[in-house]
């Protein structure tokens, strides 16, 4: 299953050398114990699963995440909701379920056959998730699109919060899905408008803002380099950020991205920048511990 205007099964998503479907992947206890040692060895403060489809492997994740939430790590799990999600899982405080959604019900049940609207309303029943919905530019053809949107999630009880964030091309792509710079300026305003209705849209000001000039490229990006992305096989990385391959960063639409972006930009006592204390300790930790490896 490949949703429109995924680039995640093209030839360069992981640098060109190994394409995904030859990515191998487990099941079972295998991948149980596999995901907990790769946490136990890198220690992260936030696990974000995706996909694919997590929900495949839901009994693996019965197991998985409890496991997460003993060791007090915050966990997202992404999903389109296609199938029904475990009941067990809202009662793990640690663990958040984030429910991707491509727009309205028409479009978005075109675009994610068989996770229609009908089965998500379906699935969510009895848990407390975030919606977030990537903006193409298709969304901002008709007046009106993102408000319908917000307000039509923002009813439903089981939403505790809305995120948004745009389609980020690859360089070079021109696809249908990518904003022209009018159109990322019309979206910003409109969210801006409609943070002000609307207290599920949880956006700060700041971070929508960001959408206008995010980070420069991987090199300038908090966010690509606080984390770590890896694929089914749980050894192949994804680089240089979550998006893999060659990620247009001047149109990059990541949430996170621009938001740590925009928080890099506060200036402490009103002099250092945040950024510029961020990444000078970046390299002086990246360099101590290559010393280390060397020693």
């Amino acid at each position: 299953m490949t949703c429109p205007g995924c680039y995640a099964y093209g030839d360069e998503h992981l640098g060109g050398e190994v394409l995904l479907r030859q990515v191998s992947d487990y099941k079972g206890k295998e991948l149980v114990n596999r995901v907990i040692d790769l946490v136990d060895m890198h220690q992260p403060l936030h696990v974000s699963i995706v996909g694919g489809e997590p929900l495949v492997r839901f009994r693996e994740l019965n197991e998985i995440l409890p496991e997460l939430a003993k060791r007090r790590i915050g966990t997202q799990v992404v999903t389109s909701a296609v199938r029904e999600i475990p009941q067990e899982w809202s009662r793990l405080r640690q663990v958040q379920i984030a429910v991707s959604i491509d727009g309205l019900a028409p479009e978005h049940d075109a675009r994610r056959k068989p996770a229609t609207y009908d089965r998500i309303l379906r699935n969510i029943a009895g848990h407390r998730i975030t919606v977030h919905c990537t903006i193409t530019r298709q969304m901002t053809e008709r007046p009106g699109y993102l408000r319908e949107f917000v307000d039509f999630w923002s009813q439903r009880n089981e939403v505790t919060r809305i995120w948004m964030s745009m389609f980020t091309p690859q360089i070079g792509e021109t696809s249908y899905e990518v904003l022209s710079r009018a159109s990322r300026a019309q979206v910003v305003r409109e969210l801006l408008d409609l943070r002000g209705v609307y207290p599920k849209l949880d956006m700060p000001r700041g971070v929508i803002e960001g959408f206008l000039n995010p980070p420069a490229n991987p090199d300038h990006c908090i966010f690509a380099k606080t984390t770590s992305s890896f694929t089914a096989d749980l050894k192949t990385r994804v680089g240089p950020c979550q998006f893999g391959g060659n990620p247009d960063c001047s149109q990059c639409g990541c949430m996170a991205s621009v938001g740590l972006h925009n928080i890099g930009k506060h200036r402490l006592a009103g002099t250092i920048p945040v950024a510029w204390l961020f990444h000078t300790s970046y390299r002086v930790g990246t360099a101590f511990s290559k010393m280390r490896k060397a020693g």
